[in-house]
């Protein structure tokens, strides 16, 4: 294990193995988008197009990636994202990658699509972490999520705004996504070239919704769960319900699914505490711009009244930085840690994490920064910015 640890330079390594160690079904759901992949795709190519500008002969003695994200110290601003089925990518999936969140110093989220549950998390870290929360039709099982994220102290819950309907994802429709696989011929034979994700899954008793099923009257078991989720995500949401929201939770709240401009007003003025620029991952709306293509705008109009964070396409320590110039105050990370579970558990993570930070330390001190506040535009070539 730590030869092959010793190996790994960058994330794209992680990626490779875990494509080879994760059944195709999941490994698929974790990286792929809507429809022709073409908003999923400019994510993450869309960072070329920011150059940075390399300065020399300045001290670099002393540096420090450390910061905040609404108001808690990280080693880095990056938090690990939601994602969904996280626990399919490798067995416990959400408490490794918790465990490992929080040894690094970032902020770990859990989506209410977990496979390990609210309280399974909160057990084995023994150290606050966020929530995501879908809202559903069921405005009691959603009042119940936020009681049960209370009641295990999450520090801050992420509303995720842009999945009222679900988008067309092609690759999860052909292979028949459900948690756990379907025993089909072609997951079988599938799942026999995967001994070691087969073997890890064995031990463990996690392989479903852990949020929602025994929380909710009906759903037992993965037939009814699927019929229940089908009528479930709520094509009602509207920024009115933010106020219930804030009046249920009562602490910090980030808006999760912001790309326009007119939306970033809006969330700046419901109360929230952050927001992120975000399209979730290429996966809804495709052909949206990227994340990183909307972050100016949405920096400028509302950046002094509400802390704009961002995801989608970050996969280097050089894009980290690239969004911290552009006002980020925080970036999250899901297919990249996603990678890095699927290859190797908890230290898969942590290697993402290291990989990302000392990318983002040294990229940092080649633009002449040594500590991450004084990060701006001003690390960028600007005629890039204005075309």
């Amino acid at each position: 294990m730590q030869a092959k640890i010793s190996s790994i330079t960058q994330v794209e390594d992680l990626r490779i193995l875990a494509q080879k160690r994760v059944p195709k079904m999941f490994y698929d759901y974790a990286d792929s988008g809507s429809w022709s992949e073409q908003t999923y795709r400019a994510n993450s190519t869309d960072f070329q197009t920011l150059l940075l500008r390399q300065r020399v002969a300045c001290n670099l003695e002393h540096r420090s990636t450390a910061s905040t994200m609404l108001g808690q110290s990280v080693t880095m601003p990056v938090a690990l994202a939601p994602t969904g089925m996280t626990g399919m990518q490798y067995a416990d999936g959400e408490i490794l990658a918790a465990l490992a969140a929080r040894d690094f110093g970032v902020p770990f989220t859990l989506s209410t699509m977990s496979i390990c549950s609210l309280e399974d998390v909160a057990k084995a870290t023994q150290k606050p972490f966020w929530f995501q929360l879908y809202v559903m039709r069921d405005r009691g099982f959603t009042r119940e999520l936020i009681q049960r994220a209370k009641a295990v102290h999450c520090s801050a819950l992420v509303l995720t705004l842009d999945l009222q309907i679900l988008g067309q994802r092609h690759k999860d429709l052909k292979n028949g996504l459900s948690a756990p696989p379907r025993l089909s011929l072609p997951n079988l034979i599938n799942l026999l070239s995967k001994p070691r994700w087969c073997w890890k899954m064995l031990q463990t008793q996690r392989r479903y919704f852990g949020n929602i099923i025994g929380h909710v009257k009906g759903v037992e078991d993965m037939a009814s769960l699927a019929e229940w989720t089908a009528q479930q995500f709520d094509p009602t949401l509207h920024w009115r319900d933010i106020d219930w929201i804030l009046q249920e939770w009562g602490g910090d709240l980030i808006l999760k699914g912001i790309l326009d401009v007119e939306d970033a007003k809006m969330a700046a003025r419901s109360g929230a505490q952050a927001l992120v620029v975000s399209n979730h991952g290429g996966r809804q709306l495709d052909g949206a711009p990227s994340s990183i293509a909307c972050l100016a705008d949405i920096v400028q109009a509302v950046g002094s009244q509400i802390e704009v964070h961002i995801d989608g396409g970050i996969r280097t320590g050089q894009d980290v930085l690239k969004c911290l110039a552009l006002g980020a105050r925080g970036t999250y990370i899901g297919r990249a840690f996603l990678y890095g579970l699927g290859a190797m558990g908890y230290a898969g993570v942590q290697k993402v994490l290291e990989i990302l930070h000392k990318e983002l330390d040294l990229t940092m001190a080649f633009c002449g920064c040594t500590h991450i506040e004084q990060v701006d535009q001003r690390i960028l070539y600007h005629y890039m910015l204005e075309t």
